[in-house]
């Protein structure tokens, strides 16, 4: 597996090179220290697998993450770094790296985890992934639930459409009693129920009751 060392420590990334190259199945095809380094070199070399570091001179492992991958959407980032907060983990994740390592990972388990990325796996030891999935849990209620919506989202006429509604009139009586035509208020209508994320236009009856009740 070709890898692509990017940290600006030098002596960090030597000591990489030297554990890399004396296993059989990688080889370290080049070293970076910094983002546009990281950038260039992902282009030039094609590596399999980029072990990125998070701080950099010129910017972060996310920006080169997010360059490497728009055009070597085939290339594994793994993330190896000091900072183990969790926003910069979440974004790593994000930005489409496949594993974020702390680097106190023992020597066995980072040589573990880059073979498991080749057939892949995540590179996220055990802690790191119960730290995804409570953040996948913590937001899945609001992914699922529409984004919330108030009647100031509407505009003066879609609130005039909207309270007909209360009444049961056709579209024609609407247009009728509001002097428009009967397409004005088939387009209302539609932005009335994308506004507010309702489905139908019982729904938005029911919510025009409600907002009368108020």
């Amino acid at each position: 597996m070709k890898v692509l060392l990017v940290d600006d420590h030098v002596l960090f990334r030597q000591g990489l090179v030297s554990l890399l190259d004396a296993q059989p199945d990688f080889e370290v095809v080049g070293q970076a220290g910094s983002t546009q380094e990281a950038i260039g070199m992902a282009r030039n070399l094609s590596p399999e697998l980029v072990l990125m570091d998070f701080s950099l001179p010129d910017g972060t492992g996310l920006d080169a993450t997010q360059a490497i991958l728009a055009t070597e959407p085939g290339t594994k980032i793994v993330f190896l770094t000091v900072h183990e907060e969790d926003d910069r983990l979440f974004a790593a994740l994000r930005s489409g790296a496949k594993g974020y390592l702390l680097k106190n990972v023992a020597i066995s388990k980072l040589l573990s985890f880059l073979r498991g990325v080749q057939q892949g796996e995540a590179a996220l030891t055990a802690q790191m992934t119960s730290r995804v999935l409570d953040e996948f849990v913590r937001l899945e209620p609001a992914r699922r639930q529409p984004a919330p919506t108030t009647p100031s989202d509407l505009t003066t006429r879609e609130l005039e459409v909207l309270k007909e509604l209360v009444t049961g009139a056709s579209n024609r009586e609407i247009a009728d009693r509001l002097v428009i035509t009967e397409n004005t208020v088939k387009n209302h209508m539609r932005n009335i129920l994308t506004k507010l994320n309702l489905k139908n236009r019982r729904e938005a009856a029911n919510f025009a009751r409600q907002l009368l009740m108020e």
